[in-house]
């Protein structure tokens, strides 16, 4: 009797990983992985955490305070140290923080849907601690010139 209990019907749910986008993306109740083994291997859930949503604002934010120091510093006769940037500088003048703007707006969208993953998540840390430098560096710039 107890051998039919565990018989299921149809294909397993489990058997496929969950996609990145869903319709549960923004109505699901998923917030982080249940089970130790899923949050060794990592996976997508429907809600992200008030850390990650700190995290990802002071990017954003860090961005933009590099992008107004950048051009004060470039105000002052100092110059961009980015080659990428530079050129972006070159082509589009001060409308460059734009470009920068959105392409690091979109490429924290993209590390916010993999943020289940460990490594996505140290590479945000990471990529906060590191604009924070940047920008102290540009603070620290600008009190001395």
């Amino acid at each position: 009797m107890e051998e039919n209990l565990d018989k299921r019907f149809g294909k397993g749910r489990r058997k496929r990983s969950t996609p990145a986008l869903t319709r549960y993306t923004f109505l699901g109740r998923r917030r982080m992985m249940r089970r130790k083994m899923d949050k060794q291997r990592g996976g997508y859930v429907d809600r992200y955490s008030s850390s990650l949503l700190f995290f990802l604002i002071s990017i954003v934010g860090l961005n933009v305070l590099d992008a107004f120091f950048t051009i004060m510093i470039l105000d002052l006769k100092g110059w961009e140290a980015n080659p990428v940037v530079r050129s972006v500088i070159d082509l589009y003048g001060t409308k460059f923080w734009i470009w920068k703007f959105f392409i690091v707006s979109f490429s924290l969208a993209l590390l916010c849907l993999h943020s289940g993953f460990k490594l996505v998540r140290e590479m945000i840390i990471a990529i906060s601690c590191l604009y924070t430098l940047v920008v102290a560096y540009q603070v620290f710039i600008l009190l001395h010139l």
